[in-house]
Parts: C-alpha cells; structure tokens; sequence
C-alpha cells in the first residue's frame, strides 16, 4: 500500500510538472500578438515565436490579429439633406498597430469602428444632397478615413481605406431617376441626329455650290472657246472673200441659195424681201445666160459647147421658177404687202 501511494504522488508530481512546464512555454504565430498580465497587471507582449512565462502567476491573453482586416458593415439608413432615406453599404480596411491600446483602450475595437463608421456616415451625407450623395462617393471615403483614422489612433488601430459599396435610394427614386436617364438618353439622340442631319446638309450644300461653281466655269471655258472659233471662222471667211474678191454675180447667186431658208420658219407669215432680190435673180439670168468664153477642157472638147448653153438655160429658168415659186408662196401665206428695204451701199 505504502509503494502504491508513493507511486500515485509521483506521478502526481510528473504530471503537475509537465502542466507546469506546458505552461510556461507559449508559442506565437507571425503577424500575432499576445498580451500577458502578472498579477492583475499588464506586464508585456508576446512577439512571434517562442515565449517562457511564468506559470500560475503570468495570464497570457488571446491572439490579437496584426494583419490588415476588411470588415463589411450591413446597409446603414442615412437621411440626405433633402430627407431622402438612402442605405449605404461600407467596407473598412483597418489593421491593429498596438495590441496593448487595442485590448485595454477598447472593449470590443470591431464593434467600437463599426458605430463610428455609422455615425461618421449620416454626417457626412446628411449635408448632401441625393444627386450630390450619388456622384461623390470619392469625398465622402475621404472625409471617413480622415474622422475614423483620427478617432482610431488611440485605440492602437490605423485605418487603411473606407469604401462605399452601395447607395441605394428608394425604389420610387429608382424609377424616377431611370426615366430622366432615359428622357436624357433620348434627348441626346434627337440632339445626335439633328446635328448629322445639319452636317449632312451642310456639306450637300457645300458640295452643291462646288459643282455649280465648276459648271458655270465648263461654260463660261466653252463660251469662251466656241466665241473663239467662231471668231477664227468668220475671220477665215472674211479673210478668203476679201482674198477671193467676188463679183456682183457671186452675190447675186448667193442671195438665191438663201431664200428657201427664209421659208423654214413654221411661224413667217410677213416677209422682208430686200430690192436686190429682183436684181439678183436677173443678173442670175443674165450670168446664166451669157455665152461664157470657152475654156481649155472646152477648147479640147468642143463638142460640149451645145452641152453648156443648155445647161445654163436649164439654171435660168430655174431661177424664174424659184422666183415664181417664192412670190406664190409669199401669197399662199397670207402676205398683204412686201416692203422692200433700201438698197445696201456697195463694198
């Protein structure tokens, strides 16, 4: 009995030891901290790694997490200046810098930040409007980073960024805001379309006037060209019967080839016959006529002379019943009078 009881008590003693020994070692994870109370009292901070306390007398509290956290805070009802009610969902990114202020500053830090997060929050956006709520969610991170970073810093916390996830207005806002976008869209579109419209008028105009602008300078250039050849033709004309120097009886033959063309006209019911129509006819007769002196193919051939003088019989006569002929037709059509012209001064 005497050997079991001894045997109990050492085993007693080895497991107390090992507890004690267990105890007194602590080991930290990196990026941890510990704080550790002797006697009631904060005595230090464990860093990461391995750590002898003291057993029974030191009291190691619970790991404290030095890395970067991101906390999302549920949808918080935020009145704007124009009493609209908005929820707004934010995210924090804060990281613990002193485990010591972040035990015994605070009660509960995560809760302590979320509060002020939300109160920070309706300040900020109760002095904005909703339209002003929407589009400056840059200004309001920056106004909540800047009161909670400086709010934080005693409790050992520094706060990284504050980011707004969601606005979202009420469904009634919603919809009214969806039909002014769409009325917005909508105005542009007719805006869009009147300026292509006005461009394309513009440069059909444009275009317009650049081809019109060519066109007259084509005519006015073919004017110019045809005023041109019709100068140098009338000038070689000019030229050659002055070279040429007709008689009266080339005259005379030249007025009869122009009377059928005064008969063309549908519309000449009054004529004008100049008086030396008369006479251009008889001296037609007469050039027509006339023995002409024989020539060199006539000297050759003179077998051809009753030839020629029959056929200048046959051109006068033609002559008098062209006259005839234009004298009737003058009749036909209704002429009461032929007023004659005075004659024209020779050349």
């Amino acid at each position: 009995m005497e050997v079991s009881a001894s045997l109990i008590a050492g085993l007693l003693v080895a497991l107390i030891a090992i507890f004690t020994v267990v105890r007194a070692v602590r080991i930290v994870p990196q990026a941890r901290a510990r704080n550790v109370e002797r006697l009631g009292r904060y005595h230090r901070t464990l860093n990461p790694g391995l750590s002898l306390v003291i057993p029974y007398i030191d009291r190691v509290h619970p790991v404290i997490d030095l890395r970067e956290q991101v906390v999302s805070f549920k949808p918080q009802p935020v009145i704007t200046e124009d009493n609209l009610v908005v929820e707004i969902d934010t995210v924090l990114y804060f990281q613990v810098t002193d485990p010591r202020a972040a035990f015994y500053e605070i009660a509960n830090f995560l809760q302590a930040v979320e509060q002020l997060t939300v109160t920070t929050l309706r300040n900020v956006v109760g002095s904005m409007d909703l339209e002003k709520t929407l589009t400056s969610r840059d200004t309001i991170n920056s106004q909540l980073r800047g009161v909670l970073d400086e709010a934080t810093g005693k409790w050992g916390l520094r706060v990284n960024r504050v980011e707004i996830k969601a606005i979202d207005p009420p469904q009634s806002i919603k919809d009214a805001m969806q039909k002014q976008m769409r009325a917005e869209r909508d105005k542009r579109a007719a805006i869009l379309g009147a300026e292509g419209q006005r461009q394309s008028q513009i440069l059909t105009a444009e275009g317009d006037k650049q081809a019109a602008v060519l066109r007259a300078e084509g005519n006015r250039t073919a004017a110019i060209l045809q005023a041109e050849g019709q100068s140098r033709a009338i000038d070689e004309v000019f030229q050659a019967v002055h070279r040429n120097d007709p008689d009266p009886k080339l005259l005379a033959y030249q007025y009869l080839q122009a009377l059928p063309q005064l008969a063309q006209g549908p519309g000449n019911n009054f004529w004008v016959i100049p008086s030396e129509i008369t006479s251009a006819l008889q001296g037609v007769s007469r050039a027509f006529s006339e023995v002409l002196p024989p020539s060199p193919a006539t000297r050759e051939k003179p077998s051809d002379d009753d030839m020629a003088a029959q056929a200048a019989n046959d051109t006068a006569q033609a002559a008098e019943a062209a006259a005839e002929a234009l004298a009737d037709a003058a009749k036909a059509d209704g002429i009461t009078s032929t007023e004659t012209l005075p004659s024209r001064p020779p050349h």
